[in-house]
């Protein structure tokens, strides 16, 4: 048997291609960049790709068959990620986050499995996408250490797909304003109030300033506006890992019309 015959016959490998119907017909490729390098058309690091092996070797043990599509699509999107990193000249990290620490393994692994893990449980499969970009951009991020990176997957673990479309709103408000009507306190139909609490959530979360305020009795509070709205340090934290600047426009514009409003 040859080397690519042997490789196609890889647990990880497959399941990283049945990551196909969340993940597109890109899975092939992406296994293929992972398990057989040499025979891909794009690249990406080599520690990255001995990480992403193991994780996919782990997890095509999973025995509910939905899960493995999620885990192999989220394996999958942190490949294509990491393979536009690579062309544009980022490099892997050189810090030892692919090194094994003292009593532990690398912290890479541990991410690589949190990551699939979340992914399993997201039975909204659109979150899968950004979660596979988190663990992609963390290994080319020195600047974040392993319990920054743990406390950003837990954040997002808790954010639904409009919440997300509201983090990217937000995130991109300075190249599309945001509208400048005021949110209803107490909307009537249920879509528009649970919009209204997705946004408090993230207040809430301190993801969103200005924080969420209890008003005195007797005292007018300003209603808040969507263009009030700012990202918190934590909050830029989470669009930078999720790489929200990715997420579709579709997606922002139907956050925003939950709530009532316009895209400007």
């Amino acid at each position: 048997m040859t080397a690519p015959e042997e490789t196609a016959e890889l647990p990880g490998r497959t399941l990283i291609q049945q990551g196909a119907p969340v993940a597109g017909s890109m899975s092939r490729a992406a296994a293929t960049v992972v398990f057989d390098p040499a025979a891909a058309l794009v690249q990406i690091a080599a520690p990255l790709a001995a990480c992403l092996r193991s994780a996919a070797t782990e997890a095509a043990a999973v025995p509910v068959p939905r899960e493995q599509v999620r885990a192999g699509a989220a394996l999958a999107f942190a490949v294509e990620y990491a393979a536009t990193q690579h062309r544009a000249g980022r490099p892997a990290r050189s810090d030892g986050w692919f090194a094994d620490r003292p009593g532990s393994r690398p912290a890479a692994d541990e991410l690589a499995e949190a990551v699939v893990a979340a992914a399993r449980r997201s039975a909204d499969e659109r979150r899968v996408r950004h979660l596979g970009y988190l663990l992609a951009e963390v290994s080319c991020s020195p600047d974040l250490d392993a319990e920054v990176a743990g406390r950003a997957l837990r954040l997002a673990d808790d954010l639904s797909w409009r919440r997300l479309g509201l983090l990217a709103a937000v995130g991109r408000r300075d190249r599309v304003p945001l509208p400048m009507a005021p949110l209803p306190d107490e909307p009537r139909g249920w879509s528009e109030w649970g919009a209204r609490e997705d946004v408090a959530d993230l207040q809430r979360a301190g993801l969103l300033d200005p924080p969420v305020t209890a008003g005195r009795p007797g005292a007018t509070v300003p209603r808040l506006r969507a263009a009030d709205l700012r990202l918190t340090r934590r909050g830029v934290l989470l669009h930078r890992l999720l790489a929200l600047d990715l997420l579709h426009e579709d997606a922002v514009v139907e956050a925003l019309a939950a709530l009532g409003l316009p895209r400007s």
